[in-house]
């Protein structure tokens, strides 16, 4: 365990603190991915299975009225599903971004370095390489796995959805 956080250390320490924002940016990501998950098979059914009972317990299935009960179920349902899935996108979004932002600062340190030693030596120049690199591909990363899961995620909250409009039907 602890050389598993001694990595860890080294790696932030390599990708500067910019990494740091971006790791808690990820982190905060995925809890909130989990959470949708979680909602998704667990909760969700309840609510669903309560609607569709306070539905087919209804004697109108068939007015105006009914219909507009009946949308505003679905569109209950539907925001409640929908949840923090717009936060996620932002963060998928926010991801790269930060990379960019390490990129720029790693950049700024190898030019510092430059100015300092009065030329381009290589080997002097490659820790503030890696620094913007590191971050780079740690945003790239992030935003891959949460454009992932936000798909995954919004392609279920269609699906629910759908499922939702064929259960509750309109007597005609």
């Amino acid at each position: 365990m602890i050389e598993f956080l001694e990595a860890i250390r080294d790696f932030t320490e390599t990708g500067g603190q910019v990494l740091l924002v971006i790791g808690l940016l990820i982190f905060v990501m995925w809890l909130l991915i989990l959470e949708r998950a979680m909602y998704l098979m667990v909760w969700h059914k309840q609510a669903k299975n309560e609607a569709i009972a306070m539905w087919t317990a209804r004697t109108d299935r068939s007015s105006w009225f009914a219909e507009q009960v009946r949308q505003k179920t679905i569109s209950q349902l539907t925001m409640r599903l929908n949840g923090s899935i717009p936060i996620i996108q932002s963060l998928v979004a926010l991801c790269p971004l930060l990379g960019l932002m390490g990129t720029v600062t790693g950049m700024i340190e190898v030019f510092d370095v430059m100015a300092i030693a009065g030329s381009g030596n290589a080997r002097s120049m490659a820790s503030g390489v890696s620094k913007a690199t590191i971050p780079t591909m740690a945003g790239m990363v992030g935003a891959l796995s949460g454009v992932f899961a936000a798909t995954w995620l919004t392609r279920m909250v269609k699906s629910e959805r759908t499922h939702l409009e064929d259960a509750l039907i309109i007597q005609r």
